[in-house]
């Protein structure tokens, strides 16, 4: 028996919006960008309204100048759409571990309206949140009320992301493409050599972290000779599909959730949103339990690979802003840094080219003036570039700053040794 619903009008849904209303917008693949236009055009009946998300995609229309007295973005991630708005104070940022988000919306950051993108009802009545479970399910779980913008084109995913349509106090129909992000196809041989080196440090049988970009894509073009590899990450992209295929990565040596890949959201290409459709090997839970690093450690090697901004000399790590200028977030970089940190033969991993694509040194005296330390210098553990790996863990500053001065550009490593001496009367 097919389960009754009935879809109403985009004008229609958002009258459950009200001045002085906090609402949370899905993110990532999963911003639901036809009701967010439709919103725009509220704009005159509606101030007040506080808006909370993570990572959004595509084009915002809220976050733009002259919109701020009615839709005021108070954001947790800081992505491309509302990064100008927080630049010109126009937005607000909420740093915040990843993992914390969800208590944070119990509790100091009540939901009255969660506005989603769900794929379509299955005959019993259940939709899902498709390719972003992560801090939604939440939002959708303690919200006053829920609209959805139902989207064929959203995969059915399978884990905690399962919502009846009596939950929704508005159901919108609409067929769009979902955002699509490809970094296989910027990946330099630069960054294809950090890749390598961080490839030598995984062991068969290792449970992964990986995000998207460039760097985790050149490490995953690197693990083709490995075997039986697991994955517990915060997200995913294309990457990990044709490891996956090759039975490169098949999740038998994973002693929770063995045999599955454990994720919370992912972005990536039609083939990956196709791939992930309705495939019960893929579990998309709540990002407060797959981020938890009490979690993470019960895997053994867990291999956490994440990146940064800059990183100085005694290992601190800026990776959500450049100078005062916010970038990004804290994201799940420290919930995974720790995890990896504590499970038995892990390995905490920062990778990033020696230099940026302007020539400019990753590796830095000091941090920049209002820069952000994201994992401190007590987290961290490998440091990995095109030049080799340096393992501080353990390590004093002095020999911190020596190892990482071999791992610099060498174009850089003068001007780092004459910093180093002023700092630690180090000669190298």
């Amino acid at each position: 028996m097919i389960h009754p619903f009935h879809y109403t009008t985009a004008q229609e849904a958002l009258k459950l919006i009200k001045t002085g209303n906090r609402i949370f917008i899905h993110g990532s693949a999963c911003t639901p960008l036809y009701l967010l236009r439709e919103l725009a055009k509220e704009k005159d009946h509606l101030k007040n309204i506080e808006v909370i998300s993570i990572t959004l995609q595509g084009k915002v229309e809220i976050a733009d100048a002259g919109f701020e007295k009615n839709f005021h973005i108070n954001s947790l991630f800081v992505s491309e759409p509302v990064r100008k708005a927080v630049m010109e104070g126009r937005a607000d940022y909420i740093p915040a571990f990843l993992s914390d988000i969800p208590d944070m919306i119990r509790t100091v950051l009540p939901v009255d309206v969660a506005i989603v993108q769900v794929s379509p009802p299955d005959m019993h009545g259940y939709c899902t949140l498709g390719t972003s479970v992560d801090i939604a399910r939440t939002a959708v779980n303690y919200a006053k009320h829920v609209i959805a913008q139902v989207n064929p084109q959203m995969p059915r995913t399978h884990g905690d992301g399962m919502i009846h349509t009596d939950r929704f106090a508005a159901m919108v129909f609409h067929d769009e493409s979902l955002p699509q992000v490809d970094y296989g196809i910027k990946v330099t041989e630069t960054e294809l050599a950090v890749g390598r080196n961080v490839a030598e440090l995984i062991e068969d049988g290792s449970t992964l972290q990986v995000g998207i970009g460039t760097i985790p894509d050149a490490v995953l073009k690197s693990l083709y000779g490995h075997k039986n590899l697991g994955m517990h990450t915060e997200m995913f992209s294309d990457g990990v599909i044709d490891l996956f295929e090759k039975d490169i990565i098949n999740n038998t040596k994973k002693k929770i959730h063995p045999n599955k890949l454990i994720t919370s959201f992912a972005i990536g290409t039609n083939r990956l949103y196709n791939y992930i459709n309705d495939n019960p090997a893929i579990q998309f839970l709540d990002i407060d339990y797959v981020n938890d690093p009490h979690v993470i450690r019960r895997n053994p090697k867990v291999i956490a690979i994440n990146s940064a901004v800059e990183i100085d000399l005694t290992g601190q790590i800026c990776s959500d802003s450049i100078g005062s200028y916010q970038y990004s977030g804290i994201g799940g970089q420290m919930d995974f840094m720790r995890g990896a940190a504590l499970s038995e033969g892990g390995k905490p991993i920062i990778a990033i080219t020696s230099r940026t694509h302007k020539g400019v040194s990753r590796i830095v005296p000091y941090l920049q003036q209002g820069a952000g330390v994201v994992t401190t210098r007590g987290h961290i553990h490998y440091v990995v570039t095109e030049y080799g790996v340096a393992y501080l863990y353990g390590k004093n500053l002095r020999q911190r700053a020596k190892l990482l001065i071999d791992i610099a550009h060498p174009d850089d490593r003068e001007f780092l040794t004459q910093q180093c001496h002023e700092r630690f009367k180090l000669f190298v």
